[in-house]
Protein backbone atom coordinates (compact mmCIF):
# COMPACT_ATOMS: atom_id res chain seq x y z
CA UNK A 1 0.00 0.00 0.00
CA UNK A 2 1.66 3.27 -0.96
CA UNK A 3 0.15 6.43 0.32
CA UNK A 4 0.87 10.19 0.12
CA UNK A 5 0.02 12.51 2.98
CA UNK A 6 -0.85 16.17 2.11
CA UNK A 7 -1.49 18.90 4.10
CA UNK A 8 -0.12 22.67 5.37
CA UNK A 9 3.14 22.47 7.63
CA UNK A 10 2.05 22.12 11.15
CA UNK A 11 -1.06 20.00 9.65
CA UNK A 12 0.20 16.97 11.32
CA UNK A 13 1.75 14.67 8.30
CA UNK A 14 4.64 13.60 10.45
CA UNK A 15 3.30 12.70 13.51
CA UNK A 16 0.72 10.34 11.54
CA UNK A 17 3.27 9.33 9.35
CA UNK A 18 5.40 7.77 12.35
CA UNK A 19 2.15 5.98 13.17
CA UNK A 20 1.74 3.99 10.20
CA UNK A 21 5.42 3.04 10.26
CA UNK A 22 5.02 1.51 13.77
CA UNK A 23 1.47 0.32 13.72
CA UNK A 24 1.88 -1.11 9.85
CA UNK A 25 4.76 -1.38 8.99
CA UNK A 26 5.07 1.08 6.47
CA UNK A 27 8.31 2.92 5.57
CA UNK A 28 7.75 6.71 5.65
CA UNK A 29 9.47 8.84 2.40
CA UNK A 30 10.81 12.45 3.70
CA UNK A 31 12.01 13.90 0.79
CA UNK A 32 13.94 16.13 2.76
CA UNK A 33 15.12 12.86 4.53
CA UNK A 34 16.09 11.53 1.87
CA UNK A 35 18.26 14.40 0.52
CA UNK A 36 20.17 14.65 3.42
CA UNK A 37 20.87 10.87 3.75
CA UNK A 38 22.15 10.87 0.10
CA UNK A 39 24.24 13.53 0.46
CA UNK A 40 26.23 12.05 2.79
CA UNK A 41 26.03 8.35 1.11
CA UNK A 42 29.37 8.69 -1.15
CA UNK A 43 26.72 7.49 -4.07
CA UNK A 44 26.89 8.82 -7.87
CA UNK A 45 23.78 9.76 -6.81
CA UNK A 46 24.72 11.67 -3.43
CA UNK A 47 27.45 13.19 -4.92
CA UNK A 48 24.76 14.51 -7.64
CA UNK A 49 22.68 15.97 -4.64
CA UNK A 50 25.46 16.90 -2.67
CA UNK A 51 27.04 19.29 -5.54
CA UNK A 52 23.70 20.92 -6.35
CA UNK A 53 22.92 21.35 -2.55
CA UNK A 54 26.05 22.87 -2.12
CA UNK A 55 26.51 25.06 -5.30
CA UNK A 56 22.64 26.55 -3.03
CA UNK A 57 20.67 25.38 -6.26
CA UNK A 58 17.11 23.36 -5.74
CA UNK A 59 17.25 19.78 -6.06
CA UNK A 60 15.58 18.98 -9.31
CA UNK A 61 12.45 16.53 -9.76
CA UNK A 62 14.46 14.26 -11.79
CA UNK A 63 17.24 13.72 -8.87
CA UNK A 64 14.13 13.65 -5.65
CA UNK A 65 12.42 11.22 -8.78
CA UNK A 66 15.53 9.14 -8.43
CA UNK A 67 15.99 8.79 -5.05
CA UNK A 68 12.12 7.57 -4.61
CA UNK A 69 13.57 5.17 -7.35
CA UNK A 70 15.95 3.95 -4.88
CA UNK A 71 14.22 3.58 -1.88
CA UNK A 72 11.51 1.41 -4.38
CA UNK A 73 13.85 -0.59 -5.62
CA UNK A 74 15.47 -1.32 -1.78
CA UNK A 75 12.48 -2.45 -0.78
CA UNK A 76 12.23 -3.12 3.21
CA UNK A 77 8.35 -1.32 3.60
CA UNK A 78 6.18 -4.46 4.09
CA UNK A 79 3.43 -2.35 4.46
CA UNK A 80 4.41 0.12 1.49
CA UNK A 81 5.88 3.54 1.39
CA UNK A 82 4.13 7.01 3.19
CA UNK A 83 5.57 9.92 0.60
CA UNK A 84 5.66 12.88 2.88
CA UNK A 85 6.55 16.11 1.30
CA UNK A 86 6.27 14.96 -2.07
CA UNK A 87 4.98 15.17 -4.55
CA UNK A 88 4.51 19.03 -4.29
CA UNK A 89 3.73 20.00 -7.43
CA UNK A 90 1.42 18.77 -10.38
CA UNK A 91 4.46 17.96 -12.59
CA UNK A 92 5.96 16.01 -9.45
CA UNK A 93 2.64 14.31 -9.44
CA UNK A 94 2.71 12.88 -13.13
CA UNK A 95 6.33 11.70 -12.08
CA UNK A 96 5.72 9.85 -9.27
CA UNK A 97 2.47 8.18 -11.04
CA UNK A 98 4.40 7.13 -14.03
CA UNK A 99 7.25 5.81 -11.56
CA UNK A 100 5.18 3.95 -9.61
CA UNK A 101 3.21 2.16 -13.10
CA UNK A 102 6.98 1.56 -14.22
CA UNK A 103 7.96 -0.54 -11.30
CA UNK A 104 4.55 -2.13 -11.09
CA UNK A 105 3.32 -0.52 -8.19
CA UNK A 106 0.53 1.64 -7.29
CA UNK A 107 -1.01 4.92 -5.23
CA UNK A 108 -3.59 3.65 -2.81
CA UNK A 109 -4.92 7.19 -1.84
CA UNK A 110 -3.86 10.47 -0.98
CA UNK A 111 -4.94 11.32 2.34
CA UNK A 112 -5.27 15.56 3.06
CA UNK A 113 -5.55 16.65 6.28
CA UNK A 114 -7.84 19.55 6.56
CA UNK A 115 -7.11 22.14 8.59
CA UNK A 116 -8.52 25.71 9.62
CA UNK A 117 -5.24 27.99 8.56
CA UNK A 118 -5.93 30.62 12.16
CA UNK A 119 -6.56 27.76 14.43
CA UNK A 120 -3.24 25.77 12.75
CA UNK A 121 -1.19 28.98 13.34
CA UNK A 122 -2.52 29.27 16.84
CA UNK A 123 -1.55 25.22 17.47
CA UNK A 124 1.76 25.54 15.51
CA UNK A 125 2.90 29.32 17.71
CA UNK A 126 1.35 27.59 21.14
CA UNK A 127 3.65 24.73 20.43
CA UNK A 128 6.48 26.77 20.45
CA UNK A 129 5.65 29.00 23.73
CA UNK A 130 5.25 25.48 24.93
CA UNK A 131 8.39 24.40 24.19
CA UNK A 132 10.39 27.41 25.38
CA UNK A 133 8.02 27.68 28.60
CA UNK A 134 9.04 23.90 28.96
CA UNK A 135 13.09 25.01 28.66
CA UNK A 136 13.60 24.14 25.22
CA UNK A 137 13.69 26.10 22.29
CA UNK A 138 10.90 26.65 19.58
CA UNK A 139 11.87 25.67 15.89
CA UNK A 140 13.43 28.72 14.23
CA UNK A 141 10.65 28.89 11.83
CA UNK A 142 7.56 28.42 14.05
CA UNK A 143 6.88 31.90 14.06
CA UNK A 144 3.24 34.03 12.33
CA UNK A 145 5.41 35.51 10.00
CA UNK A 146 7.19 32.66 8.59
CA UNK A 147 4.18 30.35 9.27
CA UNK A 148 2.07 32.80 6.75
CA UNK A 149 5.00 32.40 4.48
CA UNK A 150 5.26 28.64 4.48
CA UNK A 151 1.49 28.33 3.96
CA UNK A 152 1.11 30.89 1.07
CA UNK A 153 3.77 28.76 -0.49
CA UNK A 154 2.09 25.47 0.12
CA UNK A 155 -1.11 26.98 -1.38
CA UNK A 156 0.67 27.98 -4.54
CA UNK A 157 2.54 24.74 -5.07
CA UNK A 158 0.94 21.99 -3.32
CA UNK A 159 -3.22 22.93 -3.02
CA UNK A 160 -3.64 22.23 -6.80
CA UNK A 161 -2.59 18.36 -6.21
CA UNK A 162 -5.93 17.53 -3.85
CA UNK A 163 -8.20 18.88 -6.85
CA UNK A 164 -5.48 16.16 -9.06
CA UNK A 165 -6.38 13.54 -7.02
CA UNK A 166 -9.68 14.21 -6.02
CA UNK A 167 -10.55 14.18 -10.08
CA UNK A 168 -8.52 10.62 -10.05
CA UNK A 169 -10.96 9.23 -7.23
CA UNK A 170 -7.80 8.61 -4.67
CA UNK A 171 -8.40 11.69 -2.38
CA UNK A 172 -9.40 10.59 1.13
CA UNK A 173 -10.29 13.95 3.30
CA UNK A 174 -9.15 13.86 7.28
CA UNK A 175 -9.98 16.38 9.88
CA UNK A 176 -6.60 17.26 10.86
CA UNK A 177 -7.60 19.36 13.70
CA UNK A 178 -9.17 16.29 15.18
CA UNK A 179 -7.28 15.12 18.09
CA UNK A 180 -3.65 12.56 17.30
CA UNK A 181 -5.78 9.64 17.89
CA UNK A 182 -8.66 10.33 16.62
CA UNK A 183 -6.77 11.48 13.19
CA UNK A 184 -4.85 8.23 13.16
CA UNK A 185 -8.32 6.33 13.70
CA UNK A 186 -9.65 8.58 10.60
CA UNK A 187 -6.60 7.50 8.26
CA UNK A 188 -6.83 3.70 9.62
CA UNK A 189 -10.21 3.15 8.31
CA UNK A 190 -9.61 5.29 4.95
CA UNK A 191 -6.95 2.62 4.49
CA UNK A 192 -9.08 -0.86 5.19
Amino acid sequence: MNIILLGPPGAGKGTQAQRLVDSRDMMQLSTGDMLREARTSGTDMGKKVAAVMDAGNLVTDEIVIGLIREKLEAGGAKGGFIFDGFPRTLAQADALGELLTEMGQTLHCAIELQVNDEILVERILGRAADAVAAGGTARADDNEESLKTRLMAYYKQTSPLIGYYHAKGDLKAIDGLASMDDVAANIAQALD
